[in-house]
């Protein structure tokens, strides 16, 4: 069992995140709690500050490449890079932990992100979801479904995607973007602009957030990934491999590391969307036979290295690795 308490972590506010390091410092002292695990950077500092003067160790996992544009921005997510072990969830993220705070390969351990694999698998989706999914989206018949799910936010890269659809000029794509603006009126407005200038109006469909993206993927012909900046893992490539489905993504981040060019997915290079129109071809060429071996390459990549199960034990481990250290101290004494 577990006890949930809530406490303000999420606020940036200095005077909040000194109270909180009292608050923390009374919870570790009253469950008499062995190890802190922060995974975000305003969290990280109330936490490392609460656990000095305590014995609980204090460890965190870093999701990102954050930006250190400035001194000021590079001390305040160095509290990512305190804990006595630092997950990063991907190799880059640990370059990026390297070059930037100097951390040792005996403080960082990979952990990649986990995919829940009885969720994401095309077994576990049902026919009837798909349909009611197609229809809630108003998909026509028979058309080569271009799904882009992420955010709308101008990193994802939609107007890469939209510039490869124009290129290609193909009636039967049709295109999903999947993703909420985050009340972002005026991109999503520059967006629909965007489509609307290069002729696809009737080809493209801007919808909110997914609540079933196992049948969103399912539905997919190929899923797209075009992000003009490195993702730290991209957890869209990894769930379109998960459901056998084909993906194209941008050639930096942890794509690099999920998608195996060529065999369980393709590469482009960011932000061109002459190449991505091209591997968009290459996809949509695909026979039967074809796209059944590489859903069969990609279910078993992602299932030999990117499931939950994989993620929580490789954490559990750091865990356990941190109360040796104690055992060992102890024994010494």
């Amino acid at each position: 069992g577990a006890v949930h308490i809530s406490l303000p972590v999420h606020t940036k506010n200095p005077v909040m995140m000194w109270k909180n390091v009292g608050q923390i410092r009374k919870i570790i002292q009253r469950y008499g709690v062995n190890i802190v695990h922060a995974r975000s950077r305003a969290p990280a500092w109330s936490a490392y500050y609460a656990c000095r003067k305590t014995p609980a160790h204090f460890m965190t996992t870093c999701h990102a490449p954050y930006n250190i544009s400035g001194e000021t921005k590079k001390f305040y997510n160095s509290s990512i890079a305190q804990g006595e072990r630092v997950i990063a969830i991907s190799q880059f993220v640990a370059n990026y932990l390297r070059e930037n705070y100097q951390l040792s390969d005996d403080i960082i351990r990979i952990i990649p992100r986990g995919i829940p694999m009885d969720r994401f698998h095309p077994t576990a989706v049902t026919a009837q979801r798909m349909i009611a999914l197609s229809q809630q989206w108003r998909i026509p018949d028979g058309a080569n479904i271009v799904m882009l799910p992420g955010r709308l936010t101008r990193w994802k890269g939609h107007h890469v995607l939209i510039d490869a659809l124009a290129r290609l000029n193909r009636p039967d794509i049709f295109c999903v973007i999947i993703g909420s603006d985050q009340g972002r009126k005026e991109y999503r407005a520059e967006l629909e602009n965007f489509i609307q200038e290069k002729g696809l109006g009737g080809n493209v469909r801007l919808v909110d957030h997914c609540q079933d993206m196992p049948a969103a993927y399912m539905l997919s012909t190929v899923t797209i990934c075009p992000s003009t900046d490195p993702e730290g893992f991209g957890r869209v490539p990894a769930e379109a491999q998960a459901m056998g489905r084909p993906i194209i993504a941008s050639n930096h981040g942890g794509a690099q590391e999920t998608i195996i060019h060529g065999q369980t997915g393709w590469l482009v290079e960011p932000s061109n969307p002459a190449e991505l129109a091209n591997a968009i071809e290459e996809a949509l060429a695909l026979t039967p036979t074809q796209r059944a071996m590489l859903a069969t390459r990609a279910m078993a990549h992602i299932a030999a290295h990117f499931t939950k199960d994989q993620m929580a034990d490789k954490t559990l481990n750091v865990y356990a690795e941190l109360m040796r250290s104690d055992l060992v101290q102890s024994t010494a004494a």
